[in-house]
């Protein structure tokens, strides 16, 4: 799905992330590595497996695309606890094999928390925003002058309700008239359903589809 936001056009992955063909750059928001990991610390049993699941969604959506960049929009490690050993070595094999990528993260909230990446991630980092032609790229959606701020932390899905009262929640870009917020990521995070505004435009991933979702 190709779009305009702030003179700048953005095409929509069904990986849940965005692409700049100008700049070849590929927004990531939330990507939340080590999250199944720091529960499973806490005795909470959660599935194995999810980093894996979302460093596969990242080759796909840079196969789809001819990126040079990725520009995590924040909360690349979910937590200090986070940092098993199996899960930064997956990391590490995954940046190995894509030494040629420039990588850099706008640090978030649970970045502060978790920690800058590891040295053999070959990560930038930097404080946001992150500005980009017409855009200011950050993590919290929060309103910039002069710009159009692309932004993650809120998680935004759209709730879709049956005749049988059941309710499926998808993941959704999300496109205000100053901020657009991105999906998140990662494979083992949370929804936050948004309310939708007077001319906000939202985009729906279902499966290997982006859809505009009617106003």
């Amino acid at each position: 799905m190709r779009i305009e936001a702030g003179g700048e056009a953005l095409l929509l992955l069904p990986q849940r992330a965005v692409y700049l063909p100008l700049h070849r750059s590929l927004l990531v928001a939330d990507a939340h590595i080590g999250k199944a990991q720091s529960f499973r610390r806490l005795g909470v049993p959660v599935p194995a497996g999810t980093t894996a699941g979302t460093l596969a969604r990242l080759d796909e959506a840079l196969q789809a695309t001819a990126a040079e960049r990725v520009i995590f929009l924040g909360d690349l490690l979910h937590s200090a606890r986070g940092r098993g050993a199996e899960t930064l070595a997956a990391v590490q094999r995954w940046r190995a094999a894509h030494l040629q990528l420039d990588c850099l993260l706008l640090r978030g909230n649970h970045d502060r928390h978790a920690g800058d990446p590891p040295a053999d991630w070959r990560v930038r980092v930097a404080d946001e925003p992150f500005m980009l032609g017409g855009l200011a790229l950050r993590h919290h959606p929060e309103a910039q002058d002069g710009a159009y701020v692309l932004a993650g932390h809120v998680h935004p899905c759209v709730v879709l309700g049956g005749r049988a009262h059941d309710r499926l929640r998808l993941p959704c870009f999300h496109f205000g008239p100053a901020v657009g917020v991105l999906p998140a990521f990662g494979e083992f995070t949370g929804m936050h359903a948004l309310r939708r505004g007077d001319g906000e435009r939202v985009f729906v991933v279902r499966g290997h589809e982006v859809l505009a979702v009617p106003g």
